[in-house]
């Protein structure tokens, strides 16, 4: 079980994310993300790469990879919205960014 689940679907999420994250990490709260939409260009952000390091989940949708970031590789695990749906059945708490 998860406690906490980042709906990542907007461009400016990376500025939430980091800082979000590094709470749940102080509080020794599992989260993780999920990548969606305008979401997928925050995973070229460092910060989030690096604060990705310490997620139980970490998922881009792949549709959304394709179409925002083309042929670029993806620094996470490439699934679909039946993925979401998994992480959201395993999680306490979702926060959408």
């Amino acid at each position: 079980m998860m406690k906490i689940l980042f709906e990542v679907t907007s461009q400016g999420a990376a500025e939430l994310l980091v800082p979000l994250a590094n709470a749940c990490d102080r509080a020794a709260l599992s989260w993780g993300c999920f990548f969606t939409g305008d979401g997928v260009h925050s995973l070229s952000n460092e910060d989030v790469k690096r604060v990705l390091e310490t997620a139980s989940w970490a998922i881009a949708c792949e549709n959304s990879w394709e179409s925002h970031m083309g042929e670029n590789s993806c620094p996470v695990k490439l699934g679909s919205q039946t993925n979401n749906s998994e992480i959201v059945g395993k999680s306490d708490r979702i926060i959408s960014l």
